[in-house]
Formats: structure tokens, C-alpha cells, sequence
């Protein structure tokens, strides 16, 4: 899919930073079978564009982030065979891309259910007063698993996650509890959200790339090792990573020497 025929997704690139918008702010930015393909198509070219250094995750429109699937078009894969569906929500994120650029999201509005799909693959998550995060599945009498299982992969509190997961609508996490369970790090005014991700980026992406890139597939290839398993890789990683950079690109502060 060639980035010029995106309808659901903005893209753009300017100083090393990729800003990501997701673009259905008619439907609340909820997310059908075209934006799962194209953002797994922006992606991949986030991936091999040695250019970007950093990303930036955000949302049109005034009431929302993105609120999960779009019910009103309903699923598109249950047209397959039982055994050929796959979870769509995995062409969502940047790690099942193997996307090791940092992603900071900056959400504003609602986050609902499937909008986990993008935070919980995010590196910083920051948002707005006025965000509020909820899963509606519950209301709805359906399963939420694979948005909380990521939620407790980031290390939110298991009771935090059961109350989001099983009181559906009627439990809204707003942006001050959001920051003391850690689902975000940071926030903003609503005039600041945009500026504040963007400046956040602009300073990572300003960094060696090959040590950021490594630091980001050293954790995240963490979670689903052992800790002894984790440390040997992430040293492998240390080693390979900041090997031959010379005095400049070596990620190493030098003092110059006094005579």
C-alpha cells in the first residue's frame, strides 16, 4: 500500500520525527479493516526509514482518541475460516511490527476498549485533563481479554485493570488516575498535548538512533523473558549497540582532557 493513498491515517515526517494521526474523527477515530491495513503499511515504513527517529501517536477531531473498533461496520474477519482469524489488533501497534523507534502517544479525549491496541505498544503515553479511558465491552456482554492482558503487561496495578475491565461504561479512568497507575506519564492542558509529544520526540529523535533503537528492543523483548534470559540478551545488545561509533556517535558524554 503506497503511503499517498492513506484515508484513514495522516503521515508526515519532518526532522527526524513521524507524526501518525489517526483520522475518522466522524466515527471517534475507531478503527475498521482500513485503518488496521494502512497503519500496519505506516508501519512498516517507519521501520525501514532509516530518516525517522522518533514517533508521534495522536488523534483528530475534539471528543476522541480512538474508540476501539467500529461496531457499526462490525468484524471483517470472521469471514475466514475459524482456524485462519487472527487478532486484527495486532497490525495496531508498533511492536508487532517490530517497530523499535520510540512512539509517544498523546491522547486526549475518550480511549475506549480497543484503543489499547495502540497505548499499550507505546513508549510514553502522555495525555490531556480531559482524557478519559474505559472498556465497553462489558457493557455490551462481550469478552475483554487481549486489551487488559496488555494493560497488565505494562504493569497497571491488577485491580486498576479489573475495575476498567469489568464495570464497562460505567468506570471512567480520568487523566489523574490514568497518571497514578501509570498508564500515562504525563499531563496537559489540551492546548499543550500536541506541542508537549512533539517536543518530547523532537529530543529523543535527537539522540544516537542505534542506542535508542536498542534500548527500545532491549526492554520491550524483555517482557517475555526470563530475567536471567533478559539481562544476557540486553547485554548482547549493550555490546553490539554501542560498538564502533567513534568519539561523536558513541553515546558517551566526553569531557575534553585538560592539559
Amino acid at each position: 500500500m503506497a503511503l499517498k493513498d492513506l484515508t484513514t491515517v495522516l503521515y508526515d515526517v519532518d526532522d527526524h520525527v513521524a507524526t501518525v494521526t489517526l483520522n475518522r474523527p466522524e466515527r471517534l477515530n475507531a478503527f475498521n479493516e482500513t485503518m488496521t491495513l494502512e497503519m500496519a503499511a505506516v508501519w512498516r515504513e517507519i521501520r525501514e526509514d532509516n530518516a525517522v527517529h522518533a514517533v508521534v501517536l495522536r488523534a483528530a477531531g475534539d471528543r476522541a482518541f480512538c474508540t476501539g473498533m467500529d461496531i457499526q461496520e462490525g468484524p471483517w474477519w470472521t469471514k475466514k475460516g475459524i482456524w485462519n482469524q487472527e487478532d486484527p489488533g495486532v497490525l495496531l501497534g508498533p511492536r508487532k511490527q517490530l517497530v523499535w523507534k520510540p512512539v509517544i502517544a498523546a491522547v486526549h479525549g475518550m480511549a475506549a476498549g480497543g484503543a489499547m491496541y495502540f497505548l499499550n505498544e507505546c513508549d510514553v503515553i502522555i495525555c490531556s485533563q480531559d482524557a478519559t479511558f474505559f472498556d465497553p465491552h462489558a457493557s455490551g456482554g462481550m469478552v475483554s481479554a487481549l486489551e487488559p492482558v496488555g494493560m497488565l503487561a505494562r504493569n497497571i496495578p491488577l485491580g486498576d485493570v479489573l475495575r476498567w475491565a469489568l464495570l464497562g461504561n460505567d468506570e471512567r479512568i480520568t487523566a489523574e488516575t490514568a497518571l497514578r497507575i501509570g498508564i500515562v506519564t504525563e499531563v496537559v492542558p489540551r492546548e499543550q498535548l500536541w506541542p508537549r509529544s512533539a517536543e518530547l520526540a523532537a529530543e529523543i529523535a535527537s539522540r544516537r538512533p542505534e542506542g535508542i533503537q536498542g534500548t527500545v528492543r532491549a526492554i520491550w523483548e524483555s517482557l517475555d523473558q526470563t530475567p536471567s534470559m533478559a539481562q544476557r540478551i540486553g547485554l548482547s545488545y549493550a555490546q553490539r549497540g554501542n560498538r564502533g561509533g567513534g568519539p561523536a556517535h558513541d553515546g558517551v558524554n566526553r569531557q575534553p582532557r585538560l592539559r
